[in-house]
Parts: structure tokens; sequence; C-alpha cells
């Protein structure tokens, strides 16, 4: 982990900011990033796409700007007090990666310009009075993972025609839970599949959630988007052929580590945007006047090895619709 890369302390964000002040010029701007996940390899490959979209509008971290990242490892309760942390010091722009870190941003202030990535559409979670004009003092990029939620269930039953039941894991910490789980409820309507939604927040809770399902009677996962699930991609796909459970993520993380599926946005792009807006904010452009980026290109990828390990046979309709199929 950078140097300037802190971990929140529980009970708040007990970041030394007083020695980081000490090391920067005064006049170097600070940039605050909260992010929900913990600082892992996932992660930390994602924030070095951050900064080189800050690259690319001519800021260096050391150089001219300074940059305070705090994590609140999956404890999603943390976030209020360490975004409170951020808005006492002199931070120029916060970086808000997950919707529950933009969502404790935007309660925590009005005036400091914040870019976000988050999951939803951020007109109808409340973040921006338009996707094209924004307003207010937020921006950034939407993955629109929860409304492309049910393109994933659909493919998985595309690719699992015999799983008539199916189960959706969540994290009921993260406030877009509830929404994955009621558009998806009505998506397996639709197709006439019964779907049992699972909860899981911390890691201890996989083994549990993974013993369960062949007693409820599923025959495939769908695993919900969530910052804690990214970071423990590795883990989900592990499990899912363990407990011999054909699987859809939408990270493609998720496919490559040995999941059967995934079907998704490039979070790397994400990232790269914020780092571009954010040097945008700091060279004087204002958020109200950025628009939010919308994810436009989703990549289906399918692994066939583990096809083959569970036993399945993907038809050649699902195979030719695949962007990228790991043999």
């Amino acid at each position: 982990m950078k140097r300037r890369e802190f971990i929140g302390l529980a009970g708040g964000a007990a970041v030394t900011w007083a020695r980081a002040a000490r090391a920067q010029s005064p006049a170097m701007p600070v940039i605050g990033v909260l992010n929900s996940a913990a600082a892992g390899a996932v992660f930390l490959q994602l924030n070095a796409a951050f900064r080189q979209g800050l690259s690319e509008a001519g800021y260096a971290e050391g150089r001219n700007v300074t940059i305070e990242t705090l994590w609140a490892n999956g404890q999603y309760d943390r976030l209020p007090a360490m975004t409170s942390d951020l808005t006492r010091h002199d931070v120029a722009v916060i970086v808000a990666f997950t919707t529950p870190a933009v969502r404790a941003a935007k309660a925590a202030t009005g005036k400091i310009p914040i870019v976000f990535t988050t999951i939803s559409d951020p007109v109808q979670i409340g973040l921006v009075a338009s996707l094209n004009r924004p307003g207010g003092n937020l921006t950034g990029v939407t993955l629109l993972s929860v409304e492309v939620g049910p393109k994933l269930l659909e493919l998985l039953h595309e690719a699992v025609p015999s799983a008539t039941t199916i189960a959706l894991l969540v994290n009921p910490t993260n406030p877009n839970a509830e929404t994955q789980s009621r558009n998806l409820q009505a998506a397996a309507l639709g197709l006439g599949l019964r779907l049992h939604v699972l909860n899981a927040s911390t890691e201890g809770d996989f083994d549990s959630v993974f013993s369960k399902l062949h007693e409820l009677g599923a025959n495939a996962l769908m695993i919900g988007q969530d910052a804690f699930f990214n970071t423990e991609t590795e883990q989900l796909a592990a499990l899912s052929i363990r407990y011999a459970m054909p699987a859809i993520y939408p990270n493609r993380e998720f496919a490559e580590a040995g999941g059967l599926m995934s079907y998704g946005t490039s979070q790397r792009d994400a990232y790269l945007q914020v780092g571009r807006y954010v040097g945008r904010i700091l060279t004087g452009e204002k958020p109200a006047d950025l628009p939010v980026v919308q994810a436009s290109r989703f990549e289906l990828l399918i692994n066939l090895k583990t096809a083959n390990t569970l036993g399945l046979s993907l038809s050649p309709d699902v195979l030719s619709i695949a962007d990228e199929v790991i043999q």
C-alpha cells in the first residue's frame, strides 16, 4: 500500500492528516478518495487506472496533487464518519468509489465537488438531477449493473436451461441490494423461474450460503454486484466450482478466476474516467456541467473449462454470442 493510502479505523476515519499536511506544499490540492471496499489487488489495480486518468489531465501524486485514500473494508456503516473526516480537512475533490460511498459523501457535503462511480441509475437514486446536466456538486460514471441485472439472469438461464430455480446472492448492507432483488424477482417471474435471495456481508457467510443452495433446490447462482464481492472474486469462483454451481457475475475477473460466466462493463474504464473528471474539476470546471458517463459496452465471458468441469454442454447459440471463451 502506498504511503498516502490509509485505512479508516473503527469508530471513524482516524487518519494522520497532520503528518500528510506537513509533507505537502501549501498550494498542492488534496483529493480525498473514499472506497467502501478493502485495499485488495483488484481495487489497487483500479486505483492505478484512476491515477492514469489524473495524469492525462496533467496531475501526478506528489508532484502537483496529494491523494488521501480511505478504505471501509466492506463495513459500509463506517462510511459516514470517514466522509465527515474528509470534509473537515481541506480537500479539493472527493472521489467516491461505489454507491454506498457516494451516498455518504452526498449526505456529508453540498459544496465540495464529488466524482463517483455507481452501479445504479444516478438519477433514479437521487444523486443527480439528470445525466446530461447533473447540477449540484456531483458527477461521475454509472456502470448500470443494477439495470443490466435481468440480462445476466437471462444469460444464465440460456446457458443452463434446465435450471428452473436460481439463487441470487446479495450483500444486505449495500443500499442497492433491495433494488437488485426486486428487479430480479420480476425478471425471474417473466422467465418462469423461481428465485431465492440469499445474503452475505462477510467472507464467513459464504460457506453457509453455498451449503444452502442444493437444500433450496437451486440449479444455478447469480451473484449481485457489490464492492465486497469484487474483493472476493476468486473465493466466490472457487466455491461455485466446489459446490458444482453454475454461476454468473458482472465482473470479468469472476470468469477468469474459474466462474462459469460474467457479463458486465469495464470497471477500469470507469476509474480512468473518474480520474479524467477529477483533473478537469481541478482545472476549474464544475461537476454540474460535466455529464454523467454511462457504460455503453458490455462483454460476455464464458469459461468453457469450467462448463466441462460442471458437466454442462453449452449450446452453440450461447457460445456464439460470447465476446470471449476461456478454453
